[in-house]
């Protein structure tokens, strides 16, 4: 049986379960609530790249009747990690890193989907922005037929900045994008490489194009739709593979 997220509320609790390494996926924290206290959880929501949501006190109410102290928080499913963590450990094993980086992908079944692809290729690590991302929640873990927790997860405050880190570090970025002239094959992805997955419908966004080394379209005869997020990302790790083990 999948395990749920599990609940953690109580100021206590829920800053020790920070500082201590543990994941946690979500802090809701009661509207109004002021002084040393909502700084420090602030503070440890920004270090450790927690999404936070301010909320009115019924809201807490329906999360738990215990004395919550203006504090609920979900531990994580998964571990996350720092890229600047993954990418030394990749490097010092003789590897080439392959990185795929999540923009605005919201749906669970697809984000468990494209966890699966990821593991059968050997994606090295699957980076997400702390908002605008879907849950690793159970459904996304059934999705990814349970491989979701065999894959690093880096949860990144910019996505942008975490691109720029990247290439600073000697990893081009690569975007796909239905607008693109040159051709997914085109792509030398013998290289290391992240690449960049838009959100259905709206695709990679500006402010991230805008960063990217090289945007790339996967050949297609119809013109007047696009691949499902998760498919496009079995034929892009698909050619990454294909050119990595000739």
């Amino acid at each position: 049986m999948q395990k749920k997220n599990t609940l953690i509320f109580g100021r206590h609790p829920i800053v020790d379960a920070i500082e201590s390494g543990k994941a946690i996926d979500k802090l809701f924290l009661q509207q109004g609530i002021r002084g040393e206290f909502e700084k420090k959880i602030r503070k440890l929501s920004k270090q450790f790249n927690i999404p936070l949501q301010v909320v009115p006190k019924e809201r807490l109410a329906r999360f738990t009747r215990g004395n919550h102290q203006g504090i609920v928080g979900y531990l994580a499913l998964v571990d996350y990690y720092k890229v600047e963590d993954v990418l030394p450990m990749i490097y010092e094993r003789g590897e080439t890193p392959l990185f795929l980086i999540l923009d605005g992908v919201t749906d669970v079944r697809n984000f468990g989907a494209i966890a699966r692809s990821a593991v059968c290729c050997g994606v090295h690590a699957i980076i997400i922005p702390s908002k605008g991302v879907a849950q690793i929640n159970a459904d996304a873990i059934k999705a990814s037929a349970g491989t979701l927790p065999k894959i690093a997860i880096c949860r990144v405050h910019s996505l942008i900045r975490a691109i720029q880190e990247l290439q600073l570090s000697g990893v081009q970025v690569l975007a796909s994008d239905l607008k693109a002239t040159e051709q997914l094959a085109a792509m030398d992805f013998g290289l290391p490489t992240a690449i960049v997955l838009g959100a259905e419908g709206e695709g990679v966004s500006k402010a991230v194009l805008g960063v990217v080394d090289k945007n790339f379209i996967i050949p297609q005869q119809s013109t007047t739709d696009s691949f499902n997020v998760s498919v496009a990302t079995g034929i892009m790790l698909y050619e990454a593979t294909r050119q990595r083990i000739q």
